[in-house]
């Protein structure tokens, strides 16, 4: 049966399962859910996902939402591989780190993605919304600080092997540049980050995940 990837291509959430799909050399199937058209709220979609969300997963007559979520489905389908061990510890640190993407990190990048990407590439609202922006530096700094001293000595979040708690987390750092983080303090995850997009599996879905050309006001 054929995995088909119900996703805006653009949005971190949706990068994270096609980047973790790619890497682990599945063939599976982009099914595009476009936002500026609607895709998510019509009724065929939204007997997929209730939540009107993506990413969505279909195979055949199985379905699964939830990014972080559809990553361990998508690992599980190699079971051999590094990105998700057999070893109850180790899936258990990487899910923790999985939680904390969905509690902390994912919030705090997403005020900086939604103002300075979100509104002009997708919505075409106009400016971004600096009182927004301002409670959204001091979230950003207290997670990014967490994160910048977990990866102090280490090569990826849980050690010296790739896992799902990269994928998940490191999937929000596209955005960076373009929706301005405040992450030029922060030496380990820019290092760390480096490393990531220079993943065979990276480059090949940032190819898949361009923005729209801009459309705001």
């Amino acid at each position: 049966m054929t995995i088909e990837l119900y996703v805006f291509p653009p949005s971190p959430r949706a990068f994270k399962v096609m980047a973790v799909a790619n890497h682990l050399g599945l063939d599976w199937t982009l099914r595009m859910v476009d936002f500026s058209k609607g895709d998510h709220q019509t009724p065929e979609y939204a007997a997929l996902n209730p939540n009107m969300r993506m990413p969505t997963l279909r195979e055949g007559d199985y379905v699964l939402w939830e990014s972080n979520a559809i990553e361990q489905y998508l690992a599980a389908k190699k079971p051999e591989n590094a990105l998700f061990p057999q070893d109850e510890r180790k899936r258990l640190d990487i899910t923790r780190w999985q939680f904390w993407d969905l509690a902390h990190w994912d919030p705090a990048c997403a005020v900086f993605a939604y103002e300075y990407v979100a509104k002009p590439f997708v919505l075409g609202i106009g400016e971004p919304d600096l009182a927004e922006i301002a409670k959204g530096t001091e979230k950003f700094h207290r997670v990014a600080k967490v994160l910048d001293r977990q990866l102090t000595g280490k090569t990826f979040i849980t050690g010296d092997t790739l896992t799902l708690a990269d994928f998940s987390i490191g999937s929000a750092m596209n955005f960076a540049e373009k929706a301005h983080y405040p992450v030029e303090a922060y030496g380990e995850i820019r290092r760390w980050y480096a490393t990531l997009a220079a993943l065979p599996a990276w480059q090949k879905t940032l190819a898949l995940s361009a923005l729209p050309a801009a459309n705001a006001a």
